[in-house]
């Protein structure tokens, strides 16, 4: 098993890529504390996967709740392995000429400063033991323009810049820094921006697939779980200061069809509009 032995701490753990991530390390070997303000999916979720999974209700913008998840996993297995830093929303949306500074800075807050506590607590645990892996969830809207809403792909371009500054600090003590930058995924907060409706996974999955680059082909959670467990596992022990996308090819231009958008005019107007 790629993970056996390990303790993992995934923020954003309830759904989505986080639950299939706390999936996939778990069936690799690891344990896994995961935390969520879905805490009603979070608990269950634990309950269904065993005592090789703790869930615990943690909002990524407490310091208090970051913090006490990681002491947590330290306190309860004397280490932490692996940090991944997963909670996010779609936040803010629409021009940038009527967007609140109270959403926009929700938005950040819930990513930016959800990744720099995560990074700043596990560091802190990782370092007495001079060794780790930290990943952090980017998305293509942080590695090209007009693939999101402005304040959701302002936060993403952050954390990419920081997974890097970071990752030449703690490489130091052993520790490496990585990002991963999906692209389109069939998960609840993917549907929600596309068509308001968290459960539509079905619909949103068939949508996914006629505009995929790789045709027919859809991301999927589990894409991102598996890129995870990569940059989770030993087999990465050399790979730090990464952004690793996981989007078909979609930002290197592939494409199965016509693109949906013909100019990048029109697809920025778009991404502004109603957040790509």
């Amino acid at each position: 098993m790629r993970l056996e032995g390990k303790i993992a701490v995934i923020t954003g753990g309830a759904s989505g890529i986080g639950a299939c991530t706390v999936e996939r390390f778990i069936g690799e070997g690891a344990k896994v504390v995961f935390g969520d303000i879905q805490s009603e999916l979070g608990s269950s979720l634990a309950d269904d996967l065993g005592n090789s999974a703790t869930f615990m209700t943690c909002d990524v913008t407490s310091e208090h709740d970051v913090k006490s998840l990681v002491n947590f996993a330290k306190d309860t297995y004397g280490k932490i392995d692996i940090m991944m830093n997963n909670a996010g929303i779609v936040g803010a949306r629409g021009p940038i000429v009527t967007t609140s500074l109270e959403e926009f800075s929700k938005t950040v807050e819930i990513h930016l400063m959800g990744t720099f506590l995560g990074l700043k607590h596990a560091g802190q645990a990782m370092m007495q033991m001079q060794s780790g892996s930290i990943i952090n969830l980017a998305s293509t809207a942080g590695v090209n323009g007009g693939w999101g809403p402005h304040a959701y792909a302002a936060a993403k371009h952050a954390i990419v810049g920081l997974t890097k500054n970071v990752a030449a600090e703690l490489c130091r003590y052993g520790i490496r820094v990585n990002c991963i930058a999906p692209g389109s995924t069939a998960t609840p907060l993917v549907a929600k921006a596309h068509l308001d409706d968290h459960d539509a996974l079905d619909q949103l999955e068939k949508s996914l697939s006629s505009n995929a680059p790789i045709i027919g082909r859809p991301g999927r959670p589990i894409d991102v779980a598996n890129a995870a467990l990569y940059l989770a596992s030993d087999e990465s022990g050399n790979t730090n200061g990464h952004c690793l996308v996981v989007d078909g090819g979609a930002t290197s231009g592939s494409k199965a069809g016509d693109p949906p958008y013909s100019t990048p005019q029109e697809f920025l107007r778009e991404g502004g509009k109603s957040g790509i």
